[in-house]
């Protein structure tokens, strides 16, 4: 099966941030949101709390079949858009199981390393850069090319490279090596 990047463009959903000064988000900066029903510890890497949420099993399963499992659990720091398992079906029908299957391992790698970004950017990081950037902050991914954030009526949104877009739906969801954003549709490089 031939996989069309193009047909695989989806956008990603928004999550609260910081906008001029103004939390959008209520939630306790001491305190991580519960995510796919579980408690995520700012103490554990990301692949620790990623395994307990029952929101995010394809993608611990896209980690494991791209080899990725390892350097998710390094030392980081790293910013993380977290595809829900929903996120996941919106794609094509059975383009996740063509993706985790060993051929397809460097496609696979490239759209996951596609949401990450490296070091910690929280929120607050995001917003404040986009506010510094006319509202609009660029972030370069470990796959190399860039995701757009910005902000619409208080929900933050990532545009891919595809322009394809996607709203972050938990933000700043703390990590001993970084911090996960949940987002609701896979990215596109």
């Amino acid at each position: 099966m031939t996989i069309n990047l193009t047909k695989l463009s989806l956008s990603l959903a928004s999550a609260a941030l910081l906008v001029a000064g103004a939390p959008i988000m209520a939630k306790s900066m001491s305190a991580n949101p519960m995510v796919g029903g579980a408690a995520m510890y700012p103490t554990k890497d990301i692949i620790d709390n990623a395994v307990n949420s029952k929101d995010h099993t394809t993608l611990v399963a896209a980690v494991k079949a791209a080899g990725l499992v390892e350097t998710l659990k390094g030392k980081g720091p790293f910013t993380v858009f977290a595809p829900t398992n929903a996120a996941f079906a919106k794609l094509p029908a059975g383009t996740v199981d063509t993706l985790l299957k060993p051929e397809h391992k460097p496609m696979l790698t490239k759209i996951l390393t596609y949401h990450v970004v490296a070091g910690r950017m929280t929120a607050k990081d995001i917003a404040a850069k986009a506010r510094m950037n006319g509202g609009k902050a660029m972030l370069k991914t470990v796959e190399g090319e860039n995701l757009t954030a910005w902000e619409k009526d208080g929900a933050w949104y990532l545009t891919d490279a595809k322009g394809g877009m996607s709203r972050i739906t938990i933000a700043d969801v703390m990590q001993s090596n970084g911090v996960i954003h949940v987002v609701d549709t896979v990215l596109m490089p």
